[in-house]
């Protein structure tokens, strides 16, 4: 599995100017390698392999202006689009994927694009990582290469490549490594089903009987903040009108978004590791933020919330520690009644006359046929363990009104650095005992 870490770089106005002027060729380049794809895909009815476009744009002046790797790399990326786009061309035929693909567009003129050096091509000396140029630069130019700084805290001969990355207005060196986790994991049959929302951003049920909620009001102030700010520096401006104070804004509101993602995710799989968690069952309907109406201001707060990346994020971590990851549609788990055992229909296959046996009252809870109150929210992530309940094996024996009718809340905010190392020091328990 590959992991990568990101440092914004902060280096002189002379280095700065050669990694704005690489990411510009890169973004060019990829313009080039879009065209001709198309072109042969329109004429041709075929898609363009690795060689045959390396080989054809090997003399362009934006290939040449580049190290030939980095070059390559940006090549290689437009075919892995087009391949991409033709795999989902199948899957659409076949009914596997709703959205229509869309053939691969040009990038912005003028803009940057990502420029990727792999590991070979760069070196350490004196604590800096020394960048190459390409020839036509050398002879432009009479630079032969560039420095920034290498962290501490990576080791240079487990990374596989480097990535000049431009995003509002700064940019940030990427390091891809090889990650993996040597240790047998002992199996386990226990289950944790979560509910996706916003003020409650997820809303954990597991088959141990235990629940908990991660708070998602720390998330929504943050976006709050930054859709005021942002309407109060673009009034009476024209629609499109974009400067270095909205980019600074911008960047430092995903930075936010970034760090609450990872905290989350980490906290939600260390839980996992703690209490012997084999499965994960995450509730997801493909498209839900594309038709969304619950008014102007709910719809704004639950599409800002980052929780498709969040959910992308989980699954990495549970790939990393041998957890099965399972998604499955959330069609109808929070009007349906968990302690009445209600039938689930599916998106689009509610039988005729279909009602549920409790229902959703004020404040967040759902009350069932015979009076008991619980969470709602909790009542949704339980029926999502019951949508999968069958065909996984989950025992859903200890998931009872006691476990969610009072779910544990966690701020992200106040969320400690030793929560990490706690979660894994638990799980090298769990592997030393099983061994």
């Amino acid at each position: 599995m590959y992991a990568c870490q990101q440092h914004k770089i902060n280096a002189t106005s002379d280095v700065m100017a050669v990694i704005e002027f690489i990411c510009s060729e890169a973004n060019k380049l990829t313009n080039c390698g879009i065209y001709y794809s198309r072109q042969v895909f329109f004429k041709m009815h075929r898609y363009v392999g690795k060689a045959e476009i390396d080989q054809l744009l090997k003399n362009n002046l934006h290939f040449r202006a580049l190290r030939s790797a980095v070059a390559q790399q940006v090549l290689h990326g437009v075919v892995e689009s087009f391949n991409s786009y033709k795999r989902l061309s199948k899957m659409f035929k076949r009914g596997e994927y709703k959205v229509l693909p869309r053939l691969p567009n040009y990038r912005k003129k003028g803009g940057l694009a990502v420029a990727t050096y792999p590991a070979r091509w760069v070196k350490l000396q004196d604590g800096m990582l020394k960048f190459s140029l390409g020839t036509q630069v050398k002879a432009w130019f009479n630079i032969e290469a560039f420095a920034v700084p290498m962290p501490s805290n990576l080791d240079f001969k487990s990374i596989k490549e480097f990535r000049f990355v431009p995003r509002n207005g700064c940019f940030y060196l990427e390091f891809v490594y090889k990650e993996s986790w040597d240790k047998a994991i002992p199996y386990s049959e226990e289950a944790l089903g979560i509910d996706p929302g916003t003020n409650n951003w997820m809303t954990c049920v597991s088959t141990t009987g235990k629940s908990f909620i991660v708070d998602g009001r720390f998330v929504k102030s943050q976006n709050q903040w930054y859709n005021k700010q942002i309407t109060q520096l673009k009034t009476g401006k024209p629609e499109k009108y974009w400067d270095d104070q909205l980019a600074a804004i911008t960047e430092r509101r995903n930075r936010q978004m970034r760090d609450n993602i990872n905290k989350a995710a980490r906290f939600i799989v260390n839980w996992c590791l703690v209490n012997g968690i084999g499965t994960v069952v995450f509730g997801w309907n493909q498209g839900n933020k594309d038709s969304v109406n619950f008014g102007k201001r709910n719809n704004q707060n639950f599409v800002q919330m980052p929780t498709s990346r969040l959910k992308d994020r989980i699954e990495a971590l549970c790939e990393q520690y041998e957890i099965e990851f399972v998604e499955t549609e959330e069609s109808y788990t929070s009007k349906a009644s968990f302690l009445d055992n209600d039938f689930l229909p599916t998106l689009g296959e509610k039988p005729e006359g279909w009602k549920p046996s409790g229902k959703r009252s004020k404040r967040g809870l759902y009350k069932a046929a015979n009076g008991q109150i619980i969470n709602a929210d909790c009542n949704g992530a339980s029926n999502i363990l019951r949508k999968v309940a069958i065909q996984l094996g989950i025992n859903l024996a200890k998931v009872c009104r006691a476990g969610l009718k009072l779910p544990k809340r966690y701020g992200l905010d106040g969320l400690s650095k030793s929560y990490r190392k706690r979660g894994e020091a638990c799980l090298l328990d769990r592997v030393t005992t099983s061994a």
